[in-house]
């Protein structure tokens, strides 16, 4: 079964905790504290695999759950870190958030992409010594990893797209200029789902083909099969439009033409404006001449390449190869689809929702909006740091720290990041 779209959910490992200890040994008196700090959380990574051409693997398995951070032990050992779970999925596969349909990866290449981060470990009692408190009695827990609601959305990378109507002889015409092997039958949706093949057209010279199953009037609005697989067409840079010219079947190929390219429009204006190739097919058996050379002078005159082929014989078919490839060289790459997913942050209801507490010169906030905030901030970007303090600056935690007595120069405690505070 060919599956190209699914909903999943992804939960990153959480962070261990840090843990409280104390050195004891013999004739070594008040060794102080040496709790060791948790492990972080294991990540969920996407990566592509090649080898891989459907998303069948997540029918049935639709949770995925990173391992947690082992807790810290005493003499100052830190917890392990939790283990990565790498998935695989199809090259060319579009991650986007479920909630909003934005696109968050597109995984073209073999890249890994962490689409889930673990939560850091906590700190232990180790951390919190100071010359007032030398036998701190407390740690950190550890940071929740992150959750996510994703759809995974395949979208095939190929070079050239065969498109038209049912039974005109697309999977036949593929099945000729590559070693693919589709299902071939005279009858309608024979091909159900997409099937790829290599073209070697020269020396050193080769492209991808992709046969997109029949798509009729409609297919734009979900008729037929068309609606499930347009967005394979998508990334290809040039289009093959098949034309059954034979009149075998009673039909009028300009009016199949039209068809079929006013459902290009109706999914995506910009995939109707893609450059296409027009190949007349099945010429060998044509019953009316007058209907195709009617056919040829119409597009002739729009300004298409036309080629008279006979897929099954294999008339014509060499010449319209060697024209997809030297097209081809002249076209842009194959697509790759920019992430444009703004991750919505969590907004502080009150100042009042953050846990303040301070211990001498020592300041510790908490909250579940400042969790999220420190997690996602890289703190050896600048601009990532300018933004964190805008961010602290603008919830008004600044004020209220003002109004409980901060002085400059105090340490201001953030879970496991420490700053001093300076107005």
């Amino acid at each position: 079964m060919f599956v190209d779209k699914v909903n999943i959910t992804v939960r990153a490992g959480n962070g261990g905790n840090g843990v409280v200890s104390f050195h004891r040994e013999k004739y070594v008196t008040n060794g102080g504290p040496d709790g060791g700090d948790g492990g972080r959380g294991g990540s969920i990574i996407l990566r592509a695999d090649p080898n891989m051409s459907t998303l069948m693997d997540f029918r049935y398995k639709r949770k995925y759950v990173a391992q947690n951070g082992s807790d810290g032990s005493g003499k100052r050992c830190s917890g392990r870190d939790g283990e990565d779970l790498v998935i695989r999925v199809p090259v060319g596969t579009l991650v986007r958030d479920t909630a909003t349909g934005g696109i968050i990866k597109d995984l073209c290449d073999s890249e890994p992409f962490v689409v889930a981060k673990g939560g850091l470990g906590g700190w232990g009692n180790q951390h919190f010594a100071t010359p007032t408190r030398q036998a701190p009695r407390f740690a950190k827990s550890g940071l929740n990893g992150e959750y996510r609601e994703i759809t995974l959305e395949l979208k095939l990378l190929a070079d050239v797209g065969l498109v038209g109507f049912p039974n005109v002889g697309k999977s036949t015409l593929l099945s000729v200029v590559s070693k693919a092997h589709p299902k071939i039958a005279n009858y309608h949706f024979t091909t159900l789902y997409p099937k790829l093949g290599v073209v070697y057209a020269a020396e050193g010279s080769s492209f991808v083909m992709a046969d997109i199953p029949g798509i009729i009037e409609g297919a734009s609005e979900g008729a037929g099969l068309g609606h499930d697989f347009l967005r394979h067409v998508d990334r290809c840079r040039l289009l093959i439009h098949v034309v059954d010219v034979s009149g075998s079947e009673g039909r009028d190929p300009i009016a199949d033409f039209e068809a079929i390219n006013a459902e290009l429009e109706s999914y995506s204006p910009e995939l109707a404006k893609r450059p296409q190739i027009v190949a007349a097919n099945k010429c060998d058996m044509v019953y009316d001449p007058e209907l195709r050379d009617k056919f040829r002078e119409y597009i002739t005159g729009r300004g298409y390449t036309l080629f008279e082929i006979s897929a099954a014989t294999h008339q014509g078919v060499r010449e319209l190869v060697n024209e997809t490839a030297r097209q081809l060289t002249t076209l842009p790459p194959i697509a790759v689809f920019e992430p444009d997913y703004v991750e919505v942050m969590p907004e502080i209801a009150s100042i009042d929702d953050l846990n303040i507490t301070h211990e001498g010169n020592v300041w510790s906030v908490e909250g579940e909006w400042l969790e999220h905030l420190v997690r996602n901030i890289n703190f050896s970007d600048y601009e990532s740091r300018m933004y964190f303090d805008r961010s602290l600056r603008n919830s008004g935690l600044y004020d209220k720290l003002e109004q409980m007595g901060i002085e400059e120069g105090d340490t201001v405690r953030m879970y496991n990041l420490d700053f001093e505070y300076w107005r």
